[in-house]
């Protein structure tokens, strides 16, 4: 993240760090508080992928309790990520107003009420609703999560933000593996959902006096803007430099719809497995439920490992290679398993679609945060606002596609966006080269 402090080595040209000298000095050790509110925000991550995570296997059990089509499933589905475009408009302005830990916190307790209503929905409208809410609350405590996040992380001086994700696909994996679990059981969806609210609803007041206290901090400058304040007065809007600030936004805009569309795409890659992957093995494979929840738990499992690793594959290869190949991994496993007729092959297909999406959106992060002409942050506003249109079209389209054709010729959205990934991987060049400026 460009917030953190300087790399330990300098980039070369092409994006890898120049390992060819040590590093000098360092940030000084971290605080008790520090360390304290790091815990909370990593518990944060963790309830924050263990809600939707325990409803993702069960899906395919609740479309047939409510005796609904693919195509239903898939637009109440949809209505999840409807409720997080909705709220992302908004939730800028509440973790301003209540504290970015605070309102994380507050989302905590409002997944342990909102997870145990689906059991209750017996109608498509109910489920939306439900999925609708869950949607609002997990747009607002991801901004709350990572806010708070990144003053822990201004606190430790060096980044520490892909660790917090890392341990979100933990709790995606347990998750997932426990509802799984649950359903070969046979345990009631109902009471299983209860269960996970009371856990929610625990973890939640264990986070409350962990958070770090007062008011978020402002974020700092990126260095350009520092150097352009302190040589630059102030000007009015119609100044020379105000005129060059609009042209600078009207540059940048090209470069972030581009990032917004392979974030896009990486959310096809992210949400399919989830929404799909149980139902395709159970519908198109035969798969017992317990066997095919692992086409969820497969994918997570494989992010997982490939995100706690990724950034020192990112700092050796470059940001560029390393998407390139991501998207060869999303797209030929997947298209070549899709064409037998084995239950492991899928299952696997979807572990390498999960290695090659790992990096993707922290890179596209680091890209936007350093594009000219805008903010840091509203770079990464923008993008992460279009990454969830992606998550809204895929659900609808899966399973239409999956009722008119097959969820086979459906789940195959993931080939078609891991190709685009490949070919938008270019995308990424400015934020290798802005590395490298910003080390001289």
């Amino acid at each position: 993240m460009t917030e953190s402090a300087p790399p330990a080595h300098s980039p070369a040209p092409d994006g890898r760090p120049d390992t060819s000298r040590p590093r000098e000095g360092g940030p000084p050790p971290p605080s008790t508080l520090l360390r304290r509110a790091r815990a909370a925000v990593f518990l944060l991550f963790f309830i924050n992928a263990i809600a939707y995570a325990n409803i993702v296997p069960r899906l395919p059990e609740i479309r047939d309790s409510i005796g609904l089509s693919n195509t239903a499933l898939g637009t109440a589905i949809a209505a999840m990520p409807v409720g997080a475009l909705v709220a992302g408009l908004f939730a800028g302005a509440m973790g301003a107003r209540i504290g970015s830990g605070r309102l994380a916190a507050l989302c905590a307790f409002g997944f342990a009420a909102a997870v145990p209503l689906v059991s209750f929905a017996s109608v498509w409208a109910m489920l939306a609703c439900c999925l609708f809410l869950l949607g609002v609350l997990d747009a607002i405590m991801d901004a709350a999560m990572n806010t708070h996040g990144l003053r822990v992380q201004r606190g430790y001086g060096r980044s520490i933000l892909s660790s917090f994700h890392g341990l979100w696909s933990v709790g995606a994996v347990v998750g997932g593996l426990l509802s799984t679990t649950l359903a070969g059981a046979g345990v009631p969806l109902r009471w299983h959902l209860l269960g996970i609210g009371a856990l929610l609803a625990v973890l939640g007041v264990a986070v409350w006096p962990l958070l770090l206290p007062g008011r978020d901090e402002d974020e700092a400058p990126t260095s350009a803007e520092a150097r352009q304040t302190e040589t630059a007065p102030a000007t009015p809007e119609s100044s020379p430099a105000a005129t060059a600030a609009r042209a600078g936004l009207k540059a940048a805009l090209l470069p972030l719809l581009l990032l917004g569309l392979l974030l896009a795409m990486s959310s096809v890659v992210e949400d399919t497995p989830a929404s799909w992957g149980s139902a395709l093995l159970q519908d198109d494979y035969g798969a017992s439920a317990w066997l095919a929840g692992f086409a969820y738990v497969a994918f997570q499992t494989a992010m997982t490992i490939a995100r706690f690793t990724g950034d020192r594959v990112v700092d050796r290869y470059g940001r560029v290679p390393v998407a390139r190949v991501g998207g060869l991994l999303i797209a030929v496993p997947l298209s070549l398993a899709l064409l037998t007729h084995s239950t492991p092959a899928v299952i696997a297909a979807f572990a390498c679609a999960g290695l090659g999406a790992a990096t993707l959106f922290p890179s596209a992060m680091h890209a936007a945060a350093t594009i000219p002409g805008i903010r840091s942050s509203d770079g990464v506003a923008v993008v992460s606002w279009l990454a969830r249109v992606g998550f809204l079209a895929a659900p609808p389209l899966v399973g239409l596609i999956g009722d008119r054709i097959s969820l086979r010729v459906g789940v195959a959205m993931i080939v078609v966006a891991g190709l685009l990934i490949l070919a938008l991987a270019k995308v990424f060049a400015p934020a290798d080269r802005s590395m490298s400026e910003e080390s001289r």
